[in-house]
This record gives structure tokens, sequence and C-alpha cells, in this order.
């Protein structure tokens, strides 16, 4: 990496709404992280978001003092080469796309979710080749990069990047570091007197340990029920005896797992009252950027917070300077199995606790992996091999198998009504199934 002259980062969807997070993260790493060169990066689709946005980006530089020079480019190689960092936060197809995601499923009475069942599906199917492409442009022309994965599904898209591409990948997630912040508040202690241990995959994991200044909370916080939420997951209540039993405080997202009937009444309600999440998130958007065309703001809005991504740029802060400094800490990351989880494939993407080097993040052992967790645990990650499969080759068939052996899709029937109609809403996207 560039020690002499700085670093340079790549932000692939720089006009993305969360940009001023990570430069502020930039801004206030500075000297563990001495950043050259800042290149915000979009398509033409995207471009006055990138405008607004990275004109924004340049007036915090500029209060902040500091000697980064910030470039916006439509060129997507320009940005990429000789850069030692690049960071990905895309939305193949923008908010429309992610629209239909979610509400094609709900007419079905299926869960409509961007990341999670067939709305995730999609996006997987949209994502998935353009990041593959992006790599190539990476193995060419910064071969030494790392890449930090943040564009979801995280997990899917960085097990693809993994098995298909050379590039050095990373897949990371704003829950873990949400989850101690959350921790944090509650016990009144700094983050580094918790020691949580996250076992499963993206958007499906349980934490199996929670230990706050050395003593086991994790009984504790299941008998209180006590609940960490995301702003994009409503919040509904667990059964307290089934709670007790499952061995791990589980994600929100397990929600759609464990609560599917009570979470999918609600998403049917918000439906009608709300629209779509995504109609919802775009109303937040439209009031960010009209905010960041504010000459006067030179600072990262407080509105920013509503979206569902808090502290997404902090945990990709702290992963480069992990990765740069050898800090040799502890992180939850998206990474290869390896043998962690004997009862996956070896290549597959788990999130779990590693160390974090210069090389880059070591998975730890796990200290147990609760039986009941194993069946979902491997469901999910047969659909999200089927679904890379299916990416890779445009093959409808093998899409079919992904979707119908989606835990949330109840039948073959259904499986093969929605994919017919989701595929075909995402046509412009999805070149390689209409050939």
């Amino acid at each position: 990496m560039s020690t002499v002259k700085g670093l340079k980062i790549a932000v692939i969807g720089g006009g993305s709404s969360y940009t001023p997070e990570i430069v502020e993260g930039f801004i206030q790493k500075y000297e563990q992280l001495p950043i050259r060169e800042l290149w915000l990066v979009d398509i033409e689709a995207g471009k006055h978001k990138l405008d607004i946005v990275g004109a924004l980006a340049k007036r915090m530089i500029v209060k902040s003092g500091l000697p980064i020079e910030v470039h916006l480019t439509l060129d997507r190689r320009k940005a990429i080469e000789g850069a030692d960092f690049v960071s990905t936060q895309m939305r193949v197809g923008l908010l429309e796309a992610r629209k239909w995601d979610e509400h094609i499923p709900n007419k079905y009475g299926v869960i409509g979710q961007e990341t999670t069942g067939p709305g995730g599906m999609m996006k997987a199917l949209r994502t998935i080749p353009v990041l593959l492409d992006i790599c190539k442009d990476i193995e060419e022309l910064a071969p030494n990069a790392w890449l930090l994965n943040f564009t979801n599904p995280a997990g899917m898209v960085t097990e693809a990047i993994t098995r298909y591409s050379k590039v050095k990948s990373i897949g990371l997630c704003n829950a873990p570091i949400g989850l101690h912040k959350w921790l944090s508040e509650k016990y009144d202690v700094s983050s580094n007197h918790i020691y949580t241990e996250f076992v499963g995959l993206n958007h499906l994991h349980w934490v199996t340990r929670i230990e706050v200044g050395g003593e086991d909370k994790l009984t504790e916080l299941l008998d209180k029920r006590e609940e960490y939420s995301g702003k994009n997951v409503p919040a509904t209540e667990w059964d307290l005896d089934f709670l007790r039993g499952l061995g791990g405080f589980p994600s929100y997202y397990l929600k759609y797992f464990y609560l599917t009937d009570v979470m999918l009444a609600e998403q049917l309600e918000s439906l009608k009252a709300n629209g779509t999440r995504a109609e919802v998130v775009k109303r937040v958007e439209d009031e960010l950027f009209e905010l960041y065309k504010d000459p006067d703001l030179q600072e990262k809005p407080k509105q920013l917070e509503k979206r569902g991504g808090a502290y997404y740029s902090e945990a990709a802060v702290n992963l480069m300077d992990s990765l740069y400094n050898d800090k040799r800490d502890i992180q939850t990351l998206n990474v290869r199995n390896g043998r962690v989880l004997d009862f996956l494939p070896e290549n597959a993407s788990i999130e779990v606790n590693c160390i974090v080097t210069s090389k880059g993040p070591l998975a730890l052992p796990v200290t147990k992996v609760p039986e009941q967790t194993k069946g979902l645990i491997s469901a999910v990650k047969t659909y999200e091999r089927l679904t890379i499969e299916a990416a890779i080759t445009g093959d409808r068939a093998i899409a079919l198998q992904a979707m119908a052996s989606h835990p949330l899709v109840p039948s073959v029937s259904v499986a093969k009504a929605m994919l017919d109609e989701m595929l075909e809403k995402n046509k412009p996207y999805l070149p390689a199934f209409f050939k």
C-alpha cells in the first residue's frame, strides 16, 4: 500500500446518500488513514446525485483543513487505477427496482424485503454480474487493492467475488457494530469492554456470547426479551419461551423466519399506510438531497440516521484502519468459511468474528453453534449458492431451484409465478436471462 504519498480510495456508488458518513469517517481517522485521493464514482443515471453529494464532500474536506483531494467521476477505471481500497455501496436498478423486490412478493403472501427472501434474490441477480465486472477492473488496474463490499446482499455478493475473482475482498455489515453501540449505551461501558461472538450468515446470525466487563449477559438479555432492531426492520416481540431456548441473541432479520406471519401482516399494513420501504426511503433520500444542496452545509446532517445503515461508515473505516495498520483487533466480517462451520462448504461466505491483520482477516473458531440454528443456516446457504450460480449463468431452471429452496417461499407454484413476474420486471438489468 501507499505510505509516502498517502492512500487512494475509490468509492463505487459515490452518489449514495450514505457518502457523507464515510467522508466523516475519513476525516476523523485521518491520522491513522492518511488519504491523499478520494474518488467518488457513479453511473450516468446517478450523476445528479453524485454532483450534489460530491460538492458536500468537498465542503466537508475544506472545513476539516485536511489535504485530501476529492474527485467526482463516471469513469470507474480511472477511479480504481492504483487504488489502495475500493469500497462498494451500489444499488443496481436504484430504488425503483427495490420497490418491486418488496411489492411483488407481498402480492403472493410472501415476505418482501430487499436482502431477505425473493427480493434479496433479485437484488443478488442484478448485482453479482456488475460487481464481478468491477472486479475485472480491480484485477487489472489495482491488483493489490482491498475490496470492501457493503453492497447487499453482502454475504452472497462477497461469496461470488471470493469464488469467481482474484480480488482480495471482505464483506461487512452495520449490524455487528450497531449491536456494540446499543450494548455500550445500555450498560454504560466503552465498546472495548464488550465481547460478542457471532455465528451464521449475513443477515442470518445468532450472537452466542455477550460479555460486558467479563460478565455473561446473554441469559439476562434473552430473559428480558431485550431487542436491538434496525430502522429497516419492524419491532415485534419475541416469544419468551422460544427465545430462552434459542441458544443465541437473534439478528433482527431472523424475525422474518421465526415470526413470518406477524412480520408479513406488519408489511402489508405498512404497505397500505406508507407504501413499500423503498418508497419510504425515497422520501427520506429526497429530503436528504435537498439538505445536501445547501451551500452552507459542511457536515453530515442528523437526518441521515433515518436511513437503515447507521454506523456503516464507521465499520468500513475501522476495517481499512485495521488492514492498513495491522491492528489485529477483532471485527465481525463476511469471509470464506474454511472449516469454521463444518456443516457448510469451505468456500461459502459466513459472518463471524475475525482478527484483522495487514494480510487480511483470520476467521476465529466459534465457541458453539446451537444445534437448532444449523438447519436454517444450511437451507439459506443452499439458496444463496444456487442464486449465485443463477446470477452467473442466467439459467432460469437454477433460478427456480433457488427461489423454491428459500425457507420463506411456501411452494413451487408460488416460486415459479413470482420468479417469472420478478424476472420480467427486472429485464433491463438481467440480460443473461433474456438472451
